[in-house]
C-alpha cells in the first residue's frame, strides 16, 4: 500500500514537472475563480445608448450592474446609472449633471419615474431633452422586456415626449 502511494505521488510530480501543464493548470484555476466570482456577485449586463458629442450618432455602452432584490430596484439602478452619463470620452451625457432620480415605482408592468427639475434643461455639452427622454424610455424597454409602459415625470409633472421623436435605432 505504501508503495502504491509513493508511485502515485511520483507520477503526479512527474506530470506537473512539465511547464506547459503547470501553466494550463494555473490558467484553469484562474478561470474557475473568475467564473465563481461572477456567479456569486450577481452581475447582469445592461445596454446604454448615449450620443457622440459632435455628430450625435448613437454610442452603445454595456455595463455590468449588480442584480437587485426586485425588478423595481433593478430599474432604479439602471436609470441612476444612465443619469451618471457615459464612460466614453466621445459621448455626451443625456442630462445635466445635477439631474437626479427623485422617485421610481414599478407596478403592474408600468414604470413611473420622476426626475428632478434639471432634466428639463439640455446638457451644457449639447443635446435635445426629448431625445434624452426617449433614450430613457427605450433603454428601459430594451433592458427590461417585462415593462409594458413607462411614464416619465419631471419635478412631478408628466412629460409627453413620444410624439416628438422617431424610434432610436440600435447600432
Amino acid at each position: 500500500m505504501n508503495g502504491a502511494i509513493k508511485d502515485a505521488l511520483r507520477g503526479i510530480v512527474l506530470f506537473f514537472s512539465k511547464r506547459q501543464i503547470r501553466r494550463l493548470l494555473y490558467l484553469g484555476i484562474l478561470a474557475a475563480a473568475a467564473v465563481a466570482e461572477f456567479l456569486t456577485a450577481g452581475l447582469v449586463r445592461r445596454t446604454f445608448v448615449f450620443y457622440a458629442v459632435r455628430d450625435e450618432t448613437p454610442i452603445v455602452e454595456d455595463r455590468m450592474l449588480v442584480r437587485g432584490s426586485s425588478k423595481e430596484v433593478d430599474i432604479t439602478r439602471y436609470v441612476e446609472e444612465l443619469l451618471l452619463g457615459p464612460a466614453s470620452l466621445n459621448a455626451a451625457p443625456l442630462f445635466p449633471r445635477e439631474t437626479a432620480l427623485e422617485a421610481l415605482l414599478y407596478r403592474d408592468g408600468v414604470v413611473y419615474a420622476d426626475l428632478s427639475r434639471y432634466a428639463a434643461l439640455p446638457p451644457p455639452e449639447g443635446g435635445d431633452v426629448f431625445r434624452s427622454l426617449a433614450s430613457i424610455d427605450q433603454g428601459i424597454r430594451r433592458n427590461f422586456p417585462f415593462v409594458r409602459d413607462i411614464r416619465l415625470f419631471i419635478d412631478g409633472n408628466e412629460v409627453a415626449f413620444r410624439g416628438f421623436l422617431p424610434k432610436i435605432e440600435d447600432t
